[in-house]
């Protein structure tokens, strides 16, 4: 028989904020490449930036999800 989680909130903020991370890692570089983009008036560094922070955020979720599955 397996013991009961004694805080269950503390798992959910512990959840809470590997979400929000998660999300700020796939969010920021595309809005620092869109500020990046106006500084130097180009048109490029916006898209690769969201590229870039879909591609972390992914790997991210992967690796949370095999941590979560070998536990």
């Amino acid at each position: 028989m397996t013991e009961p989680e004694i805080y269950p909130i503390g798992t959910a903020f512990t959840w809470v904020g590997r979400i929000t991370a998660i999300g700020l890692v796939m969010v920021l570089p595309g809005v620092g490449g869109a500020w990046l983009d106006r500084q130097l008036e180009t048109t490029v560094l916006e898209p690769a930036g969201f590229l870039l922070g879909f591609i972390l955020g992914l790997t991210s979720i992967v690796r949370l999800a095999a941590a979560n599955r070998q536990k």
